[in-house]
């Protein structure tokens, strides 16, 4: 039997301990052969904090871990005996279904673009009403024109004397409001 990809519920916030729990259990009971790739979902971000870029981690699927595996009742057990694991999704409690390798393509391609291209944090788009906090326009309103993500900059149109005027932000001077 080919390995497949199956989601496991697991306690939000702890991911990452249940899938090393998983990965500890694997070796422990020495069935490595039913068992492939364990992960967390996750993109790095690049957010600006306290005047410097600092890269996080961003889950995709808060509460989730894939797990490959061949499912048998050996693999079944493991799996849902693992501390903080609340059961598999999909298909039945005991008989799971796995997902698609289109859908298991997407979500691993989606955490290798995470890792190559870090995503900023917060997200702007156009027509979006943002309050400036930071430099000679502080506490003025202003709509996004444009956003830069290589940069991290964005044009916004301030009003000021009553006129509209292109200001160009860094991602840290504004806040959507």
């Amino acid at each position: 039997m080919a390995k497949r990809w199956y989601v496991v519920h697991a306690y939000s916030g702890f991911e990452k301990q249940v899938m090393r729990s998983l990965k500890e259990r694997v070796k422990l009971h020495e069935v490595e052969d039913l068992f492939g790739e364990v992960l967390v979902p996750v993109e790095e971000v690049v957010e600006m904090r306290d005047g410097k870029r600092r890269k996080s981690e961003r889950k995709f699927y808060p509460g989730y871990v894939l797990v490959e595996m061949e499912m048998n009742d050996v693999s079944w057990h493991l799996v849902n005996e693992t501390p903080r694991v609340l059961g598999f999704i999909g298909g039945t409690p005991e008989k799971p279904a796995p997902i698609t390798e289109r859908e298991a393509n997407q979500i691993l391609q989606r955490v290798q673009d995470g890792t190559e291209k870090p995503r900023p944090k917060t997200v702007f788009e156009a027509g979006e009403t943002v309050r400036v906090v930071d430099g000679p326009f502080a506490d003025f309103n202003g709509v996004v024109e444009e956003v830069n993500y290589e940069k991290s900059r964005l044009q916004v149109s301030v009003l000021i004397f009553g006129r509209a005027t292109p200001v160009e932000l860094e991602f840290s001077q504004v806040v959507k409001d």
